[in-house]
């Protein structure tokens, strides 16, 4: 698990000790069952040693269960509460709801909707149904941003100044893939700017097609983004682009004005062209 970017040590407001524990929680993943210190380590980056106190300290606050005969650990109740407690603030989940179902039914695909999680996007909304197996995601699943159409739909939502920090951390994060997956990146920017929604054909899974379409609110929240996946077989890169595609930016627009959220469109960035007129992500993140 990735540090947080931020430069903590220069940062007098920044409780280390927190943010070590909030490490912790983040470490269990849906469908993990237990956990134990070391496996705890390994995820965090952070020495036994503090993963033990930090265990002990979230044990007797309650957001933690040992699970003595393992010498291990599952998510306690009152951690699962906080979970649902922002659930039950996000009105686009519950809003977008029926939108998600009837795409799901038109589509036969799996429709979620995302937020940002560090260098994933985490689902916190999913409609599917029995056609669309190879695509188990659930509520609570996180996947990558470089290489998913979700995550790349959210990139492209952001603020130029915010894009280029993360693009940034995925640089550092993937090191030597850097170049592939970036060009991955930069071609659904170009996607989006033509047509409003990004597209993953096997860059993630190989048998797993998408579609990502971001969600603007003015309220200050997201951005979101949502997807439309299913097996390679059954979404072909044509009827992603004139079939799922299409779609999900409909459905995106209509729960847009359904929260009342429609932003004005934003100025149109000068792109800067390299080689052969592909678009540059941002200058100086090569």
């Amino acid at each position: 698990m990735k540090r947080p970017a931020k430069k903590v040590a220069t940062d007098r407001s920044f409780v280390v000790a927190l943010s070590r524990g909030l490490d912790v929680l983040r470490a269990f993943h849906p469908n993990d069952g237990l956990l134990g210190n070391q496996e705890l380590a390994a995820r965090t980056k952070l020495p036994k040693p503090t993963v033990s106190r930090l265990t002990y300290t979230l044990t007797k606050l309650g957001y933690l269960t040992p699970v003595p005969r393992f010498e291990k650990y599952q998510l306690a109740p009152s951690a699962m509460a906080l979970g649902y407690a922002a659930l039950a603030n996000l009105g686009v989940r519950h809003l977008s709801e029926a939108f998600r179902e009837e795409v799901m039914r038109e589509t036969g695909g799996a429709v979620a909707v995302g937020a940002r999680d560090r260098l994933s996007m985490i689902y916190f909304g999913q409609s599917r149904n029995g056609l669309t197996l190879g695509v188990q995601l659930d509520v609570g699943s996180r996947i990558p941003i470089a290489t998913t159409a979700m995550g790349r739909a959210y990139i492209w939502a952001l603020p130029p100044d915010d894009r280029a920090a993360l693009l940034r951390e995925l640089r550092e994060h993937y090191g030597s893939r850097w170049p592939k997956i970036r060009d991955g990146i930069e071609r659904s920017g170009e996607m989006v700017a033509r047509h409003g929604f990004a597209i993953s054909a096997g860059e993630w899974q190989d048998d797993v097609h998408a579609v990502g379409v971001a969600l603007k609110l003015n309220d200050g929240t997201g951005p979101y983004a949502f997807n439309c996946g299913a097996p390679a077989f059954r979404f072909a890169e044509d009827r992603l682009i004139n079939d799922i595609g299409p779609r999900m930016v409909a459905m995106v627009r209509n729960i847009e004005t359904a929260l009342g959220g429609i932003v004005a469109p934003a100025k149109k960035e000068e792109s800067k062209r390299g080689r052969g007129g592909r678009t540059r992500v941002v200058e100086g993140i090569r």
